[in-house]
């Protein structure tokens, strides 16, 4: 397990921390957008739906 002296060399990373954490950012963009997209989806569904059943 690796371990840093302080928070900056932890962000730092010898020089490869913008790839590192830009990786950990894109992939929890990625996951955030697979759980919300589908809610966002079903929702207007259901109000397209419930419109529907209404008219």
């Amino acid at each position: 397990m690796m371990y840093f002296d302080s928070f900056s060399s932890l962000v730092h990373m010898d020089g490869h921390g913008i790839y590192v954490w830009s990786t950990y950012g894109i992939g929890m963009a990625v996951i955030a957008y697979n759980v919300i997209a589908p809610l966002l989806s079903r929702k207007k569904l259901l109000r397209r739906l419930s419109r529907q059943t209404v008219a």
